[in-house]
């Protein structure tokens, strides 16, 4: 179960109470005011809330931070569309209940869903709640939710025009480039390593096998997780599109720390060094066998991986520099320094392809 940060019930930062309750009650079907809202651990970018009813039933609320939101980045109205879509699918997810595009009411967009109780395995505690069978389950539950995303028809479901659909790299760098260009403090920019990086991955971009939903930072504590291992849910979708699915096994591969490795994706001690976690390898292995995709050029994936991690966290750094308090402030004193950590594991992937 996920730890929450505790709060008054006078002062929640991102939630004006009374305008919220307001539109809770009015729009949410046996939502039985007061409301008492909780700020969840863990959040680096988008806030989500626990809110509880007078009854005890239980739901989620997802926001934008409270300062520094850049361009095209925390889209609500784009999360809470996804969700929706692929709750009529077979991938694990969510139930939306209502979404809020009236700023007036809260000073930025948000919605409201379920509330999915399980494990979130963010650091070695929450894992060591599972048995070890449980964790080699969590690795091959991950990898088969990950294969059946990407196998979604995403005409079917209505998301067709969600995004473009081809040419997914390119446009993810440019993207995630640009962030990274906008993310300054007291007007110094990030490392220079993340220009070269950026460089060296446009210049070889693999071609696209197909078009999927990607979330965007699929990893195992983007998902919760029965007391056997497997996935009930996936969470924050803040950055899903259309393209390439292997962007995603990427990723999922950067943060998949092992026993022996030095410095690792995210700081702390990852969950996935624990007995009983699945290995790198045997990841990749079930991903090709289950999606029937060719892994080959998952290096690459990786590598790009890592560098937009890199632009991410400073993001992350230049809005909590900025004052930004609401979410997991952790760590965040290194992530100036962990940036370039990032941008040399990419350079050393990328020159090594």
């Amino acid at each position: 179960m996920e730890v929450v940060t505790p709060t008054s019930e006078a002062d929640v930062e991102g939630i004006d109470r009374a305008s919220v309750t307001g539109w809770m009650a009015a729009t949410i079907a046996g939502a039985e005011p007061p409301f008492h809202f909780d700020l969840i651990a863990g959040g680096r970018s988008n806030l989500t809330y626990r809110v509880t009813d007078r009854a005890g039933h239980a739901y989620a609320l997802r926001r934008p931070p409270v300062s520094h939101v850049l361009p095209t980045a925390h889209d609500m109205k784009r999360e809470h569309t996804v969700i929706s879509a692929l709750g009529r699918t077979g991938v694990p997810v969510p139930r939306t209940l209502g979404l809020c595009t009236d700023e007036s009411v809260n000073g930025a967009p948000f919605y409201v869903m379920s509330f999915v109780e399980g494990h979130i395995l963010r650091d070695e505690r929450a894992a060591a709640e599972l048995s070890e069978a449980g964790r080699a389950r969590a690795g091959d539950s991950l990898v088969d939710t990950l294969a059946v995303l990407h196998s979604v028809d995403v005409d079917a479901i209505g998301l067709g025009d969600f995004a473009r659909r081809d040419g997914y790299i390119a446009r993810q760098l440019k993207r995630w480039h640009g962030q990274f260009t906008q993310s300054t403090v007291d007007g110094q920019p990030g490392p220079a390593i993340i220009d070269r990086v950026h460089e060296l991955l446009a210049a070889q971009i693999p071609e696209q096998q197909g078009v999927a939903i990607v979330h965007g930072d699929y990893r195992l504590d983007n998902t919760v997780l029965d007391d056997e291992g497997n996935v009930l849910a996936i969470l924050d979708w803040e950055i899903c599109t259309l393209g390439d699915p292997l962007a995603d096994l990427g990723l999922l591969l950067v943060y998949w720390a092992e026993p022996e490795d030095g410095d690792q994706a995210l700081l702390g001690v990852a969950p996935t060094t624990l007995p009983g976690f699945a290995r790198r390898a045997d990841l990749l292995a079930r991903y090709a066998a289950a999606s029937g995709r060719d892994v080959s050029s998952v290096p690459y994936y990786r590598a790009f991986g890592f560098w937009k991690l890199a632009c991410i966290l400073q993001g992350v750094y230049v809005r909590y520099a900025g004052g930004a308090a609401a979410g997991d402030r952790t760590g965040v004193d290194q992530f100036e320094a962990h940036v370039g950590r990032l941008g040399e594991r990419a350079l050393a992937e990328v020159e090594s392809l």
